[in-house]
């Protein structure tokens, strides 16, 4: 029976699996590798990490983003400079060449519970068996749409995710919902492309990073606003640093933190291409939409009550993801039912397991656990490193427990 299965091949997939190989501890991993930025994000996005903060760890940091770029002749800094999207993918493509060619490139269709571990099958058919099972699915599982827009057919409604191409948009009037950074950089980049863009925001006012002024941060302003991988703030150093004393938090400060902490707001270098250019209707809440002569009719309620009807050929809902256990449908209904959820998602331990032994999630899934820093790939090292450590720490039990026949005895 194989040790570990990995299922997901982005930054916190390969960063485990990284981690698994340096301490030998066995596993398989499968994924399309970095899927979620190849296939579900549009060209010509920018990260709104900062370089440092946009790595994909191994034990040594023998290949970070930095060293990726200078081999690769590509523009970088630790901040000021944002990493571009095709940089940061093609980077997680030249990880998984050197820190992980044991990728196999296929999806896991289906996972049950049997006895001593999980049973898993793969889309070519093979079947076997893992003691331990890591879900490092990311967000693509967890798309969320709003209800009273949810049954508008594909050809007039799609979330954001379904859009790498923007230039099929070229000369069509679109709404984009939404006010965090896949909505504004959607926006920009459709009106680039020459699109009829509106944005549309239940927000009454957008938010934007600060764009880093280039000079030296006094002392003052170091201790008031740290430096973190998450942001310049107390709060986001404490969220960046801390994943494990956050762990320990009462539930319902967690949960109230991963809510309002780190919400909604787009990169400084995405304003320009937005304010200005793009017509915003803030404070705008959509109540519904209907398909008439060929074109969606929305309706939205602004912020004093009224209401106003945007007729346009196509919505698209940014309006992020949400985990839910029920959308991981590859795990079977039985094992669903039995993990004990909060808001759909999993209660873990200081190590990541779940309520159901040699079950692991990691990623997104793992915010309520251990904070906003799990929804960006900066909490990527933190989750590699408390696996490997938990793992390997079984795996030298299991070794120990196992007898060790003498030689006369073997001699008998």
């Amino acid at each position: 029976m194989l040790n570990t299965a990995i299922i997901g091949a982005g930054p916190y997939g390969l960063s485990i699996a990284a981690h698994f190989r340096r301490s030998g501890i066995p596993f398989r991993i499968f994924g399309r590798p970095m899927e979620s930025w190849l296939a579900h994000m549009p060209k010509g996005m920018m990260l709104k990490s900062d370089g440092f903060a946009s790595d994909i760890y191994d034990p040594e940091s023998a290949f970070t983003l930095r060293q990726f770029c200078a081999e690769r002749g590509i523009e970088y800094a630790d901040a000021g400079l944002p990493v571009r999207l095709e940089t940061f993918s093609a980077y997680g493509l030249a990880f998984r060449d050197r820190m992980v060619p044991e990728l196999e490139d296929k999806l896991v269709v289906s996972v049950d519970r049997v006895t001593g571990g999980f049973l898993l099958r793969l889309e070519d058919g093979e079947t076997f068996q893992a003691r331990r099972v890591v879900l490092a699915v990311g967000i693509t599982h967890f798309e969320y749409v709003p209800e009273n827009l949810a049954h508008l057919p594909s050809k007039f409604f799609s979330h954001s995710a379904r859009h790498r191409e923007v230039e099929t948009f070229r000369g069509r009037s679109v709404v984009v919902i939404g006010g965090g950074a896949s909505a504004l950089d959607l926006a920009g980049l459709l009106h680039e492309a020459g699109a009829d863009v509106q944005l549309v925001s239940r927000r009454k006012e957008l938010k934007f990073h600060s764009q880093p002024s280039g000079k030296p941060r006094s002392q003052w302003q170091q201790i008031r606003h740290p430096q973190s991988g998450l942001g310049p703030s107390l709060r986001s150093r404490f969220f960046a640093n801390c994943p494990a004393v956050f762990h320990y938090l009462p539930e319902r400060l967690r949960l109230e933190a991963v809510r309002r902490s780190l919400g909604p707001s787009g990169g400084w270098f995405i304003r320009d291409k937005v304010v200005g250019k793009v017509p915003l209707h803030l404070g705008c809440t959509p109540q519904g939409a209907e398909v008439k002569d060929g074109r969606v009719h929305l309706s939205v309620q602004a912020a004093d009550g009224a209401n106003r009807e945007i007729v346009t050929e196509h919505i698209i809902a940014a309006t992020g993801y949400r985990v839910n256990l029920e959308r991981l449908k590859f795990l079977d209904p039985e094992i669903r039912s039995q993990l004990k959820a909060v808001g759909g998602a999993p209660v873990l331990s200081s190590t990541f397991e779940s309520s159901m032994p040699g079950l692991y999630f990691a990623g997104v899934a793992a915010a309520n656990s251990f904070g906003p820093v799990m929804r960006f790939a900066f909490g990527a090292g933190f989750a590699a490193r408390t696996l490997n450590r938990a793992l390997a720490k079984s795996l030298a039990k299991e070794s120990a427990a196992v007898p060790v026949r003498s030689a006369a005895t073997t001699a008998k």
